[in-house]
């Protein structure tokens, strides 16, 4: 991948936050990384998304240097950069602070599998992650906030492209994916999930999660070592 191709993939799926629905404001952004380099790219703190150009991405390496680009990086950029760090199969990270993924996070709750629609997507319960410390707040709050995602996920043995998504208590949604545009999908999913568990749960409060059956076939046909939905 071109250093061209990368800001263009990033800047592309900045630009689509808006339309999506997922963010109000500036509240959001994505990054993605090219592997082979080493370097990433993710949108610039604060700038509005119809006027985000590819040149407006700024390019970092893996130690956190800006390489390329004039405007000062997104204010999440080292929880970005510790999520590249540490889990080197995901593509691509977004935050944003989703009406109905948010409305979990601030609640302190995680969100089941209630249905097939969540099962396509996420391999189980969307956890929550924990709330940083006042020590972590004031030492480096945007480093914790990658460090506590990343022990959360450990934790349950979770795999970020199997669960590629979490909610951090009073914060907001984060998601990843092999792309940038992958884990803006991934966030579009968590919070079309989240509204409808939200909206189920106002009808039937005692529901259940689907169950482990049609959870593993649904999941598994898409992203499974036989997967047969969509085409070669």
């Amino acid at each position: 991948m071109t250093l061209a191709d990368l800001k263009n993939q990033v800047c592309a799926a900045n630009r689509a936050l808006e339309p999506s629905g997922l963010v109000r404001l500036t509240w959001g952004n994505v990054s993605g990384i090219d592997r082979v380099s080493g370097l990433w790219g993710i949108k610039p703190s604060g700038v509005d998304y119809g006027q985000l150009t590819p040149e407006d991405i700024v390019i970092l390496d893996l130690e956190g240097n800006v390489v390329e680009g004039k405007l000062r990086p997104s204010s999440d950029t080292k929880t970005h950069l510790h999520l590249y760090r540490e889990f080197p199969e995901i593509g691509g990270v977004t935050h944003t602070h989703s009406l109905h993924a948010t409305v979990l996070a601030q609640a302190g709750r995680d969100l089941p599998c209630y249905g097939t629609t969540h099962a396509d997507h996420f391999y189980g319960t969307v956890p929550l992650v924990r709330a940083l410390t006042p020590e972590e707040v004031e030492a480096d709050y945007e480093h914790f906030t990658g460090v506590a995602i990343v022990e959360r996920l450990r934790e349950l043995g979770l795999n970020p492209l199997e669960m590629p998504a979490v909610l951090q208590l009073h914060h907001a949604p984060f998601t990843f994916g092999k792309t940038a545009m992958d884990s803006l999908n991934n966030s579009i999913a968590l919070e079309m999930c989240a509204h409808m568990a939200l909206e189920a749960l106002a009808v039937n409060p005692a529901m259940a999660p689907i169950p482990r059956h049609i959870l593993d076939k649904h999941h598994l046909r898409k992203h499974g070592p036989g997967a047969y939905y969509g085409q070669k």
